[in-house]
């Protein structure tokens, strides 16, 4: 099916229809405790030795092996994460809240500052008149031709691939943590926090293990994780066949099907991703726990025919190369691809 079938399919659910769909995810959103905690186990058992890989060896190309799978886990250890704050993991546990709240703030992620742009985000995600807070900014056709040089210039770095590449220390450090710190500092005072305990960690590495255990240990498995964290929210929701709607139009089941993308990959990738990439049956209904994503769309018709990419190169370049949303023509379009003039 193509995507102007799929968003035909999509948009005309009457508001019945969705709330229907809606209520028919909510059997997958009780948890199993014990498979919860299980995943909680194996994934940081795998985050302790991915670290130990890549800090104690002596030869270095197996260190950096270890860098590589240290930030894949991490990525799986921000996902259960994610999941306890939507309150879809252990959310009735002490020893939980500890666990994640402690682990948010040494991933950058201050659960204040997290939950608050992520929910807004969840709230608004497609809806093209809502503000950009916890997402990328999406800009409309005419709001690129309207734009002065200097806001145009703001938008492009915003998106541009290398603020992905060094997400590291533009978005989490700088962006979620020194940002909100800076602002509202009573606010956010957890976010100062994460970038004081950072500082001292990441120069207790580096002193007592040296710069090769420094870089193997930190900064490269760091940078590769939330390099790739950052690139896996762009293409959740920037893609090319997503739908974006004005706001007499716009539904959440409609932004969480014609939204958010479904990224096909294997096993492995989808263990180290938390199976974020159900992303249109997260979406839909967030309160499902990751490791139950899958059974629901396996379940649920209407969620087997969803808008897909991959990590294949020629999908990553086709997400980066959006733009801007070109409502006339329905779809993202390129820069060059935008009219001069109305």
């Amino acid at each position: 099916m193509d995507s102007a079938t799929r968003s035909s399919a999509f948009t005309s659910l009457s508001r019945d229809a969705e709330r229907n769909l809606i209520a028919r995810t909510r059997p997958f959103a009780a948890q199993d405790t014990r498979r919860s905690w299980w995943e909680v186990g194996t994934t940081f058992a795998a985050l302790l030795g991915a670290i130990a890989l890549a800090a104690l060896p002596s030869w270095w190309p197996l260190r950096i092996v270890g860098s590589v799978v240290q930030a894949l886990a991490l990525i799986r250890s921000f996902i259960l994460v994610h999941d306890y704050l939507h309150g879809s993991l252990l959310s009735g546990s002490r020893i939980a809240k500890a666990l994640f709240h402690t682990h948010a703030v040494l991933l950058l992620t201050p659960p204040r500052v997290w939950t608050e742009s992520h929910n807004h985000h969840h709230a608004n995600t497609a809806r093209l008149a809502a503000s950009a807070s916890g997402t990328f900014t999406t800009w409309t056709a005419q709001q690129w031709r309207e734009a002065t040089a200097l806001e145009r210039l703001a938008y492009v770095v915003e998106r541009h691939p290398l603020v992905m590449i060094f997400a590291y220390p533009l978005a989490f450090l700088g962006g979620l943590c020194i940002v909100p710190f800076v602002k509202h500092p009573l606010r956010y005072w957890s976010a100062g926090f994460a970038v004081l305990l950072h500082v001292t960690i990441s120069a207790a590495v580096f002193h007592f293990g040296g710069l090769g255990v420094y870089l193997t240990a930190m900064v490269l498995p760091l940078s590769l994780g939330y390099a790739l964290g950052a690139y896996l929210f762009f293409s959740q929701h920037n893609f090319p066949d997503v739908a974006l709607r004005e706001d007499p139009d716009w539904t959440h089941a409609s932004a969480a099907l014609e939204a958010s993308s479904y990224l096909a990959c294997g096993p492995v990738m989808a263990w180290f991703t938390g199976n974020i990439g159900y992303h249109h049956v997260h979406h839909l209904n967030p309160r499902i726990p990751f490791y139950r994503l899958p059974e629901a769309m396996a379940a649920i018709p209407e969620l087997q025919n969803p808008r897909t990419t991959t990590l294949h190169p020629r999908d990553v370049l086709a997400c980066l190369r959006l733009n801007v949303w070109d409502g006339k023509r329905g779809r993202m379009v390129r820069f060059r691809d935008v009219p001069a003039s109305r």
